[in-house]
């Protein structure tokens, strides 16, 4: 150890997280420990501590890292942007990350101060790209402005989102896909306008 530099503020904390992202990949949340985790960033569990007051927070904050953002489709109607974004969604979900996201929703419960963090990731971030395929769909003319709204805008990805968490289907078939955005969310955005408001 003589001459190694000791790691302090964001250098110790990119390390700690590194490490988390990889106990998290490799084991999954059941598998992530603060011992772990401390082990491999070589500092002590105090110093995790300090930074997450838990192994849940801890793990939040290294799905944070390994996840993205999707990018929106651009098919040229509402209905192939809704179908090709439900798709990638249900390929995340079905995923490993998906596995690890669902994995802390479950260990969250209703714990609203940790539901918030994770929709951080799932709630504004996801959003986007719904709303930007929604604000292409007034410009064609296929909806009206009324329905750029952020909870209109996702609610067939919460309800694809529903089939994993409360369901806890392993993937959703592709005809259920259809069946959100056939049944539920383009006749929502049509039946949006000025007398909704």
């Amino acid at each position: 150890m003589a001459g190694q530099t000791r790691r302090r503020g964001a250098a110790l904390e990119e390390a700690i997280l590194r490490a988390a992202v990889a106990e998290l990949t490799e084991s999954g949340f059941a598998g992530l420990t603060m011992d772990k985790v401390a082990a491999r960033a070589s500092t002590n569990k105090n110093a995790l501590y300090r930074r997450w007051p838990n192994r849940l927070a801890l793990g939040i904050a290294a799905y944070k890292q390994l996840a993205t953002a999707a990018v929106p489709p651009d098919t040229g109607e509402l209905r192939g942007d809704a179908l090709e974004l439900l798709r990638q969604a249900n390929r995340h979900w079905s995923s490993p990350l998906g596995a690890i996201l669902r994995e802390l929703l479950a260990a969250a419960g209703g714990a609203a101060e940790f539901l918030a963090q994770l929709q951080d990731q799932s709630g504004e971030a996801a959003a986007a790209p719904w709303l930007t395929v929604l604000g292409r769909a007034v410009a064609r003319g296929e909806a009206a402005p009324e329905a750029l709204h952020p909870r209109v805008a996702t609610v067939a990805v919460v309800l694809l989102r529903n089939e994993f968490v409360v369901r806890g289907v392993p993937t959703a078939p592709d005809d259920v896909l259809i069946e959100i955005v056939d049944e539920v969310y383009l006749p929502l955005i049509r039946r949006r306008g000025p007398s909704d408001v």
